[in-house]
């Protein structure tokens, strides 16, 4: 293990108060899609569970991809829990007590590849959390309104951040959000966790995936203590310009943005369609309007991600 990567709380950067500090001091590199880093690898990704299922089965497979994005210069990996829950393990026989050390192994996975990576710079962990519509896996996390309400949704999330704080992550990705309502079920699942968060949205245009505008979504987590950055996620790439920005504006704290390669996810048909958009070209845009957290998403991969290294830290990131 590298020195840099065994110090602090966390992979190296200290845990929460170094991750606050070192985004007050600039930008930080996020990783991409882990998805298509385990498809492009020759997993399985096609039933419900998604990347999680390989927590269980090929948690090698899982650290192998974290490696990966760190040493094509991420700075932050986000876990394989993002459809990790209670509920969905249960769909597939796994109890309750098997599940919390699925989440927590996660974590742990995503530490031990920052170690084997080598990195001399602070690297840190952010366990995910995706929204509830992941869990159900039927495409409704690009849409929202479940009919659920706020507290419904704040007893859905809750046990499961507890388990992955347990774990001691740098920060909580509260990430692919469609709707306020979510949202503000999220803030309400965080407090007193012990650890920070970012909250980033799911968006269409200058709305939320469930049609709200972004000013009144963003404007929910300014106040909260715990959320250490606002943005967006899993969008398409022209969308998180103009979000970024009003992020900023609306909120004053710190930016998140990994957006996905701006191609459409077919629910129906597990697929995804369409062009790629991303390039690492919109990172100096970003930054500029206020990002400090800047990656990618769905269909980003370790290339993309090492020349948004290279743009925000010069040749040889």
């Amino acid at each position: 293990m590298n020195e840099a990567a065994s110090t602090g709380a966390g992979a190296g950067g200290g845990g929460a108060t170094g991750l606050a500090a070192a985004l007050a001091r600039g930008p930080l590199v996020l990783d991409g899609g882990l998805s298509n880093q385990l498809a492009a690898a020759g997993h399985d990704l096609s039933d419900d569970l998604w990347s999680a299922r390989l927590l269980a089965e090929r948690p090698d497979a899982v650290r192998a991809a974290h490696r990966a994005y760190y040493e094509a210069g991420a700075d932050v990996v986000i876990t394989a829990s993002y459809q990790a829950t209670f509920e969905g393990f249960a769909r597939h026989g796994i109890d309750a007590v098997s599940t919390a050390e699925l989440l927590r192994l996660s974590v742990t996975l995503a530490r031990e590849a920052a170690a084997l990576s080598g990195a001399p710079r602070p690297l840190w962990v952010a366990a995910s959390a995706g929204p509830y519509g992941a869990m159900l896996a039927d495409g409704s996390e690009y849409r929202g309104g479940y009919g659920l309400s706020v507290a419904a949704l704040e007893r859905f999330h809750r046990p499961r951040l507890e388990v992955l704080c347990d774990a001691a992550p740098d920060v909580l990705a509260l990430e692919t959000v469609p709707d306020t309502d979510e949202a503000r079920a999220l803030l309400r699942a965080v407090r007193g966790l012990g650890v920070p968060a970012w909250l980033s949205y799911s968006v269409s245009g200058t709305r939320t995936r469930a049609g709200q505008p972004l000013a009144e979504a963003f404007a929910l987590a300014a106040d909260v203590d715990e959320i250490l950055a606002v943005g967006v996620n899993c969008c398409d790439p022209r969308d998180a310009d103009a979000a970024v920005s009003l992020a900023a504006r609306v909120t004053g704290k710190p930016v998140v943005v990994y957006p996905n390669s701006g191609e459409t996810w077919n629910a129906a048909t597990r697929s995804w369609q369409g062009p790629s958009r991303f390039t690492a070209a919109q990172v100096a845009t970003w930054r500029a309007a206020g990002a400090r957290l800047i990656g990618g998403c769905c269909r980003v991969g370790p290339q993309a991600i090492a020349e948004v290294a290279e743009r925000l830290r010069g040749p040889g990131a």
